[in-house]
């Protein structure tokens, strides 16, 4: 498959119409539609169900238009790495960040490395932690911050000092309110918001015993950014880090650590054995120097 193809391919997933997608891409239909009549040939499958008023995806279709749209990604962030090699400090450092107190280093570093070198710009995702080394490994970004748990032995990585509690998070009128500090037998009985992902359940578990599994759960989720709103609307009581409370700033919500206290800490990871762009390596010194700064 030639990446050129691949362009068309998801120009026309985008446009859903030969005769659009042919003038977007500034070639004639039966070019196109040859094109991606030899590509349907050359994998085997069907890719578009051609109706009369517009052409949609087959699932193979969706699963290649997934597929087309990380490598296309993927070969333009190599063009441009390349490129940056033989030009002065500047190009993209993309970064994948789960919710934790680590997103406002994650900035300042940003905010100070930028007034060194203001032709690098930086690309933040937010999302959870499997996610974030799933797009790293697919060398779609640069570099991750991770917090526990999860194995980053297959990364390198930079522990930054930062650690966060672990708690709840709670509607300020809520009747845990009131206590300095929560334990699973206060939670008992109580409708729960938990986490999705089993390792993060693994780590409660190991730190609450066996209480967490009688826990009342509701729901679960991965980023807590929607889970809040069980505790803005006093639906629920949701686990979380203290530092996501930073990112609401609402009266409403309060925040209760556990007790046993439990805490997480947080790491810059990137690719094992690849050597980084030079504005990611020199960002990767910026927040090196800065973690050592705010550890001192």
């Amino acid at each position: 498959m030639e990446l050129r193809v691949l362009r068309y391919f998801l120009t026309l997933a985008r446009e859903e119409s030969i005769s659009r997608a042919a003038e977007a891409l500034y070639i004639t239909q039966p070019t196109l539609s040859r094109q991606l009549a030899d590509l349907e040939e050359e994998l085997g499958v069907q890719l578009f169900e051609r109706g009369k008023r517009k052409i949609t995806l087959t699932e193979e279709g969706v699963l290649l238009r997934r597929r087309a749209e990380e490598m296309t990604e993927l070969a333009d962030k190599t063009e441009r790495e390349l490129r940056e090699r033989t030009e002065r400090l500047a190009g993209v450092v993309s970064v994948g960040a789960a919710e934790s107190v680590a997103s406002e280093m994650l900035v300042r570093a940003i905010d100070r490395f930028r007034k060194k070198y203001p032709e690098v710009i930086f690309q933040v995702e937010s999302g959870i932690a499997d996610r974030v080394k799933e797009r790293i490994d697919a060398g779609l970004l640069d570099l991750g911050l991770l917090i526990e748990p999860g194995d980053i032995t297959k990364y390198e990585f930079m522990r930054l000092g930062l650690d966060d509690r672990c708690g709840i998070l709670m509607n300020a009128a809520a009747p845990l309110a009131a206590k300095e500090y929560v334990t699973a037998e206060d939670l008992a009985g109580l409708p729960v918001v938990g986490p999705a992902r089993e390792a993060v359940r693994q780590f409660y578990r190991n730190g609450l015993g066996e209480a967490f599994d009688r826990l009342n759960f509701v729901a679960t989720f991965d980023l807590v950014n929607n889970a809040a709103w069980f505790a803005r609307l006093n639906a629920a009581y949701v686990f979380t880090i203290e530092g996501t409370l930073r990112h609401f700033g609402v009266p409403d919500l309060c925040f209760r650590p556990f007790r046993p206290e439990l805490r997480q800490s947080t790491f810059l990871v990137w690719k094992k054995y690849q050597p980084l762009a030079r504005p990611v390596q020199a960002f990767v010194e910026e927040m090196t120097m800065l973690a050592r700064h705010d550890n001192a």
